[in-house]
C-alpha cells in the first residue's frame, strides 16, 4: 500500500532528510520523491520560502497495526510546517488586491512581482499601505503608497523611501529578462520634494548671479542632485556641477560670465 508524506526544509536536501528521519527509512527504501516547491532564498531574508517535497513509500499490510501511529505523525505535524504559515501573507495580499480597483484584471507578471515584494515588505515593517501600481511612459513602473504611517515609510529626507525603492528595483530586476526602473513614492513625497528642490535651485542661481560667485548646496543623494541639475540646465548665467564623495556629495551652482554665456558648459557630475 503506497502512502505519502510531505515535508519542508530550508533546502530540498533538508526536507528529504527530515522525511527519511521521520519514516525511519533510507532513500533506497522509499518509492519516490516529488518536489512540490523549490526553496527560494529571497533577499536579506525577505521573501524566502522553504523547499517542500512529497515522499511516497510502501506500508506493508502485515505492519498495519504499527503504521497508523506512524502515519498520523505527518498529519499532526502539518500545522507546524512552514508552508501553511507562509501562505497567510499571500492570502492577505490577495485580499488587499481585491480592495484596489481593477488591479487583478490589469496586472501583468511584472506588476504582480512588484506588488508581491512591496506588500511583503510593508507587512514586515508593520505598516498598512494601499499600493497603486501604474506604468510609466518610458517603460518603467510607478508605485504609489498611501495610508497611515507613511512618515515611517518616507523617513528623514526620504532616506527610507529611497532604500525601499532600491530594494524593490534590485529584487524585481534580479530575475527579469529586462531592466526596468521602478519608482516608489508615498503620499506624493517625491513630487513635493522636487518642487521644493527646484525652488531652492532657482534661489541659489539668483544668488550666484547677484554675487558673481559659486554657491554650494547642502549634501544630497544622486536623485536630488539630478533634480537640481535638471532645474538649472537652461538657466541663463549659471552652470552646475557636483563635487565631494558620498554621502557628502553636493551640487555647486557657478556663475558664468557674460562673455561665456553663449557657450555655457553643460551641467555635470564630477567624480
Amino acid at each position: 500500500m503506497i502512502k505519502y508524506l510531505e515535508k519542508s526544509g530550508r533546502t530540498m536536501e533538508d526536507a528529504i532528510a527530515a522525511a527519511l528521519a521521520e519514516l525511519g527509512m533510507t532513500e533506497d527504501e522509499i518509492s519516490g520523491i516529488e518536489v512540490i516547491e523549490r526553496a527560494k532564498s529571497g533577499f536579506l531574508g525577505i521573501g524566502a520560502t522553504p523547499a517542500v517535497i512529497r515522499v511516497s513509500y510502501e506500508a506493508p499490510d502485515e505492519n498495519e497495526g504499527e503504521k497508523p501511529s506512524d502515519e498520523k505523525k505527518p498529519e499532526q505535524k502539518k500545522p507546524e510546517q512552514k508552508k501553511p504559515e507562509q501562505k497567510k501573507p499571500e492570502q492577505k495580499k490577495s485580499e488587499q488586491k481585491k480592495t484596489e480597483p481593477a488591479a487583478p484584471a490589469d496586472e501583468n507578471a511584472e506588476f504582480a512581482a512588484v506588488r508581491s515584494f512591496v506588500a511583503g515588505l510593508m507587512e514586515r515593517m508593520g505598516v498598512e499601505a494601499d499600493i497603486n501600481i501604474t506604468a510609466r511612459d518610458n517603460g518603467g513602473i510607478n508605485v504609489e503608497l498611501s495610508g497611515s504611517g507613511m512618515g515611517a515609510i518616507i523617513g528623514r529626507r526620504g532616506e527610507t523611501l529611497d532604500a525601499i525603492q532600491h530594494l524593490t528595483n534590485y529584487v524585481v530586476n534580479r530575475d527579469s529578462d529586462r531592466h526596468m526602473h521602478i519608482s516608489v513614492d508615498a503620499e506624493n513625497y517625491r513630487r513635493k520634494r522636487e518642487e521644493s528642490l527646484t525652488k531652492l535651485a532657482e534661489k541659489m542661481a539668483e544668488k550666484a548671479i547677484k554675487y558673481k560667485r559659486s554657491m554650494a548646496l547642502e549634501p544630497m543623494n544622486s536623485y536630488e542632485r539630478h533634480v537640481i541639475h535638471t532645474a538649472l540646465q537652461n538657466y541663463e548665467g549659471v552652470t552646475t556641477s557636483s563635487t565631494g564623495v558620498e554621502p557628502n556629495r553636493r551640487v555647486v551652482v557657478s556663475y558664468v560670465r557674460g562673455e561665456q554665456g553663449e557657450s555655457k558648459p553643460q551641467s555635470r557630475e564630477w567624480a
